[in-house]
């Protein structure tokens, strides 16, 4: 909150420049943050993965790797974003034929001095365009929705939980 208790943006100084974040005076706390996504796709698309039988080979695994490596590699990615010593990274990928499609569930941790949403939303949205690039030949059509922070923890916020 901002001195008349109004919100402001954490990342732009009184003169509107975008800066980093000083985090030098906050406690080193364990941090959590879970975020979720889905690739929605027809019907075919998802057995063709289920099976294995993609033309570029294991999507599932492939997308749960390209999510690891993209929350490791956010500060690079992301212009503001702290270079943060993580202490775990899982990405799950689990097909759902209601949708039909996959839904993937990223979680991060770390013991430090700023959170960890970014790197699990940034995982969530990588594993999803990885799935999409990994099926595209056979459904261009695949919708990626609904990526989201679920649920952090730590630091002076405390935890949250989306409703």
């Amino acid at each position: 909150m901002g001195a008349d208790d109004e919100p402001t943006l954490s990342h732009i100084d009184a003169s509107g420049a975008a800066n980093m974040v000083d985090v030098a005076d906050k406690a080193i706390t364990d941090r959590i943050a879970v975020a979720e996504g889905r690739v929605v796709m027809e019907p075919s698309t998802l057995a063709l993965i289920e099976s294995g039988n993609a033309k570029k080979g294991d999507v599932i695994g492939t997308a749960r790797l390209a999510g690891i490596m993209a929350a490791k590699r956010t500060h690079e990615l992301i212009p503001l974003c702290h270079a943060l010593l993580l202490s775990k990274v899982a990405v799950e990928i689990e097909p759902d034929a209601a949708l039909p499609g996959l839904r993937v569930r990223a979680t991060v941790r770390t013991s430090g001095q700023t959170g960890v949403e970014m790197e699990a939303l940034t995982a969530v949205s990588l594993a999803c365009l990885t799935i999409y690039d990994m099926a595209k030949a056979v459904d261009r059509g695949m919708r990626i929705e609904a990526i989201q922070l679920i649920e952090k923890a730590g630091g002076r916020s405390g935890h949250w939980r989306a409703g």
